[in-house]
């Protein structure tokens, strides 16, 4: 292999009834676009015998008007997780926790309700931010947090 040429990390060898499921997802207008784009990338980037014509990352990227990441991305879930990965929307690897819970919520609500600190007219959001950590009910918390608990209260 030759310097300049790039080096291929996932290499995806279909079998024939995984080309028959790619290409029946592709073909019928019953599977979300996301779904359908993958499989055509799959298609597209075969190295399988029943390959009829392999498409290169860049020849995919104009076809497709997709990144060249987001073929390698699906290449990747393919060879790690296998079909059913590469085809639908990955889960989010990230666990959240919810800083406020239905305590904290009803404190943040009461303290909004109440009179607003000496010369200020009312709470801004960062004010009830800074009034929940010097009150010790929570360590941090971001102005935006406290912007999305009031609006899912109203």
């Amino acid at each position: 292999m030759g310097e300049d040429m790039p080096k291929i990390l996932y290499r995806v060898p279909l079998t024939q009834e995984e080309r028959t499921e790619l290409e029946r997802i592709a073909k019928r207008g019953e599977h979300g676009s996301q779904k359908v784009l993958n499989a055509l990338i799959l298609l597209g980037v075969d190295e399988g015998e029943f390959q009829k014509s392999k498409k290169t990352t860049s020849q995919l990227v104009d076809v497709l008007s997709v990144s060249a990441r987001k073929v390698d991305r699906v290449k990747r879930r393919f060879v790690e997780h296998g079909l059913e990965a590469a085809l639908n929307k990955r889960k989010a690897d990230r666990q959240r926790f919810k800083k406020i819970d239905g305590d904290i919520e009803a404190h943040l609500v009461a303290i909004s309700c109440s009179q607003p600190p000496q010369g200020q007219v009312r709470w801004s959001l960062r004010m009830l931010a800074d009034k929940l950590v010097e009150l010790e009910y929570v360590d941090s918390i971001s102005h935006e947090t406290i912007r999305k608990t009031l609006k899912k209260t109203n």
